[in-house]
């Protein structure tokens, strides 16, 4: 199950996609489907099965961001937050081999695309949650048991 949690920014953005393959994307495929079926021939025509396919992968799309920016909530930064790892926090971890990983926490849907983003719900996530800079948290990986420890803690919406 996952956590129907977004920052605004992360919002915005899947709304403007939505926009895009809605408003400018689709409507260009769609005049590219009809002017290759009145062709002729469909089951030889390359570009009537190419956008026809482009076409479908828009719907899927743009049905899967309605459903998802209805259910989403967003969560925007709070002074109350500051200090410690909530929702929205850029964290830097280090272990005890010196490792050093730096990541913002948000929600699943923000995270493709970027190695500087986790989801809430990763086993990271859930161990730093409501920790301070200089404490520990234990991780459970595959490997078993990894223990980090905050270094510091950004709000990159407390302006």
């Amino acid at each position: 199950m996952r956590t129907p949690l977004i920052t605004r920014e992360g919002y915005n953005k899947l709304k403007q996609e939505l926009d895009y393959l809605w408003r400018e994307e689709r409507p260009e495929v769609t005049k590219k489907v009809t002017w290759a079926a009145s062709l002729g021939d469909r089951s030889e025509n390359a570009d009537y099965q190419y956008n026809k396919k482009r076409l479908r992968e828009i719907d899927r799309r743009v049905r899967y961001l309605r459903k998802s920016l209805e259910a989403l909530r967003i969560v925007d930064y709070s002074p109350q937050q500051q200090g410690k790892v909530f929702f929205g926090a850029q964290v830097e971890v280090e272990n005890d081999r010196g490792e050093i990983k730096s990541f913002r926490i948000v929600g699943y849907d923000e995270i493709f695309g970027r190695k500087d983003y986790i989801s809430i719900d990763s086993p990271m996530a859930r161990a730093l949650l409501k920790k301070e800079a200089g404490d520990a948290a234990q991780v459970e990986t595959p490997a078993g048991i990894a223990t980090w420890y905050i270094n510091e803690i950004l709000y990159p919406d407390a302006d």
